[in-house]
């Protein structure tokens, strides 16, 4: 059974708890007051029984059934639809877990289907349980008290994406090679967050505006509103993060190519410096190779070489060895290879 908690309220007082659909129908009928039917992933059985007895949008029924909605309100007569994205900051694994919930509302019903643990509408019940007179309001009260609940455990999620961006500010400098990642992962989830949170504002003044077939009291005006400022602030502190995280983007790029800019120049300088070294040992290589010319040549010893018996063909032989590598050393010196 998908049903969570299954009520009647008289006046704002709990005066019945039904062991099923059928029971709820014939004691709303019985009591005229104002059921509280409460759901979790219901089946498509369960969800056409409530559609037919309150004569639920089908267009709206498909929508719970499926999942995987935006945040919107619609209105179908007297009839609000309204879907909400609650979320939850998950500490363990420093991530964001979205939820989804359906709410129909009527002139004497409030029917929850959750899709998710979030939010916790048993905790929304038990508040407005405590103040009957609040409670007795109507359907729109509990609209209230849902949406307030949403927008408050939307605080705990804002402060731990908060404290995730203050880590990568620390991170950009210390040349992490996953902060780019890391940045990508959180826009992703602060992207996310903020198409949750930002059609709230709408959806709370299309509420406080009301249609001609259901205008809210002053009353609850009071209290939307303060629902409304929370929003706002919440859009606003939003979109600061997905700034901020763009901003550590742009500053993330430019010193990873700072960085690979740094590396380039010492790759040159290292470059450079082989360059310098083998010039020197090319230099010094081509002195030696020349009077080694000279030598090899004369240590042949054949007979008709006319500089053998030559009296001065040793020294003349020693002195062209000398000279060549003194030219070459002018040479290379003048062209700053030595």
């Amino acid at each position: 059974m998908t049903m969570i908690d299954n009520a009647v309220y008289v006046n704002g007082v709990r005066t019945a708890d039904p062991e099923d659909l059928d029971e709820t129908y014939f004691l709303l009928r019985q009591r005229e007051g104002m059921a509280w039917i409460g759901m979790y992933r219901p089946d498509a059985e369960e969800l056409r029984s409530v559609a037919e007895e309150f004569d639920l949008s089908h267009l709206a029924v498909e929508d719970a059934l499926a999942g995987h909605q935006r945040a919107k309100l619609e209105h179908y007569g007297e009839c609000l639809f309204l879907v909400l994205r609650p979320a939850r900051y998950l500490d363990d694994v420093e991530k964001v877990d979205f939820g989804e919930i359906h709410v129909f509302a009527g002139t004497d019903y409030v029917i929850t289907v959750r899709h998710a643990e979030s939010p916790d509408l048993a905790k929304v019940r038990h508040r407005m349980e405590s103040t009957p007179e609040f409670l007795a309001l109507g359907p729109d009260a509990v609209l209230y008290g849902i949406l307030d609940q949403v927008v408050d455990e939307y605080e705990p999620v804002a402060a731990g994406l908060e404290n995730d961006i203050d880590e990568i500010e620390d991170d950009l400098f210390g040349a992490d090679p996953d902060v780019s990642r890391r940045i990508y992962e959180l826009s992703r989830q602060v992207i996310t967050f903020q198409r949750a949170t930002s059609p709230l504002v709408g959806i709370l003044q299309a509420l406080m505006a009301g249609t001609p077939e259901r205008q809210p009291g002053a009353d609850l005006l009071d209290h939307f509103r303060d629902v409304l400022d929370h929003a706002i602030r919440l859009n606003e502190r939003v979109a600061s993060f997905r700034a901020l995280l763009q901003n550590a983007l742009a500053v993330n790029a430019a010193l990873v190519a700072q960085r690979q800019n740094d590396e380039m120049r010492l790759l040159t300088e290292s470059s450079y410096a082989q360059n310098e070294e083998v010039k020197r040992i090319s230099s010094w290589a081509a002195i030696l190779f020349a009077p080694t010319l000279v030598a090899s040549i004369y240590g042949m010893n054949f007979r008709d070489m006319p500089e053998l018996d030559w009296f001065f063909g040793y020294p003349f032989a020693l002195g062209l060895m000398v000279a060549m590598g003194f030219v070459l050393y002018l040479a290379f010196k003048h062209n700053k290879w030595i």
